[in-house]
């Protein structure tokens, strides 16, 4: 059979404190200047209350998951060779960095992830077909600003530019009613796109990463106007992000067979037209990767994959290696990017992430070390 694809916005040693290298986030404050070459940073095109006003509840309710995406049909999992580029580190996640670990049965979804909402670009911003969204999560950073997607919930490789109007709902609920419960530690609008040049450039699935610096949050009341049918707000600063919901660590350069849980809010159909998940609430899903084969249509050769049938809406949600429940925290070494049918019975069987190497350290580095403060 030959590989089908199109892309996926809808479609996806144990480690100690002591071991952990947090020199990782010092040093200056990076900016798009000083960056490194194959690491693009770009500030936001829409200012940040202008996209955080944009998102009334009746938009919210009405963004789709973002189904531009890549899907892969295959037979097996015959993976590719994936190996690490250098040694690996990890940076802690946010509390951990001098603690214990405690233990918990059950699993807890993580207050860190949530979902990113984005209009897309050279479209007219009113028309509801272009309000769209991504899973994401929030990740350690020296500012405590940052959040871990997909770069294809950032960029549009179609028209060769960032979206627009990007917001970030850490752990996001769709409440019954307009607004209610939505958005419970704030609103997050980006300042700074961060991502690998490859992708960019080239189109190239093995890094469909980003990091984006976030300004400090705001909260949002919501007001239904008597006349005309509009919005009223009023807002309160929140602070930071990762104070209010923490941050995932960051691991690179691991196995490529590691038990791993990965989370989104998954909405699409798969491609037999099979419609289980809604997207009103955080889903996930727990196994081990192991290589993935190679995609040559998107230059993507070293992404690593498990068994979760994950679909459109997910993209951008992170892999979580080490993940304990009564923390509510892991270590990010993959986002959801790809969903695979491996048997082709129509079903996605498999989701998938590039293998986080140096190349992803470097464009997190950066990020991680960029300032961003309250909203202009």
């Amino acid at each position: 059979m030959n590989p089908r694809a199109r892309r996926i916005a809808i479609p996806l040693a144990t480690l100690t404190a002591t071991a952990l290298a947090v020199g990782a986030l010092t040093g200056t404050t990076a900016s798009a200047a000083t960056a490194p070459s194959d690491v693009v940073a770009r500030n936001a095109g829409t200012p940040a209350e202008q996209a955080i006003q944009f998102w009334t509840p009746d938009r919210v309710k009405q963004a789709t998951d973002y189904d531009g995406g890549l899907d892969l049909s295959t037979k097996g999992v015959k993976g590719s060779n994936d190996k690490p580029d250098g040694p690996p580190g990890s940076v802690p996640p946010i509390g951990a960095e001098k603690t214990g670990s405690r233990k918990s049965k059950q699993v807890n979804l993580p207050n860190t992830v949530g979902r990113v909402f984005f209009t897309l670009p050279r479209t007219n911003p009113r028309d509801p077909r272009n309000w769209r969204y991504c899973s994401a999560t929030s990740v350690q950073s020296k500012y405590r600003n940052l959040v871990a997607t997909s770069a294809h919930c950032v960029y549009d490789t179609r028209h060769n530019t960032f979206y627009d109007n990007w917001v970030f709902i850490p752990s996001y609920w769709d409440g019954n009613n307009a607004w209610n419960g939505k958005a419970p530690y704030g609103i997050y609008a980006a300042k700074t796109f961060n991502a690998h040049d490859d992708f960019v450039v080239k189109e190239d699935y093995d890094y469909d990463y980003a990091f984006v610096n976030v300004y400090n949050g705001i909260k949002v009341s919501w007001e239904r106007q008597q006349h005309g049918g509009g919005w009223r707000w009023t807002v309160k600063n929140v602070g930071r992000l990762g104070d209010n919901v923490g941050g995932q660590g960051f691991t690179w350069n691991r196995s490529t067979k590691l038990k791993v849980f990965s989370f989104g809010y998954p909405a699409g159909e798969h491609p037999d037209g099979d419609r289980p998940y809604s997207g009103r609430t955080m889903k996930y899903c727990y196994g081990k990767t192991r290589p993935m084969p190679e995609a040559k249509k998107y230059n993507l050769q070293e992404h690593i994959g498990f068994r979760c049938s994950f679909t459109a809406g997910a993209s951008g949600g992170p892999f979580l290696y080490n993940y304990k429940s009564a923390s509510r925290t892991g270590y990010l070494v993959g986002v959801n990017s790809v969903a695979w049918d491996t048997d082709g019975n129509d079903r996605y069987d498999y989701i998938s992430s590039p293998y986080f190497n140096g190349d992803t350290y470097k464009v997190y580095k950066a990020a991680a070390n960029r300032w961003t403060g309250n909203m202009p």
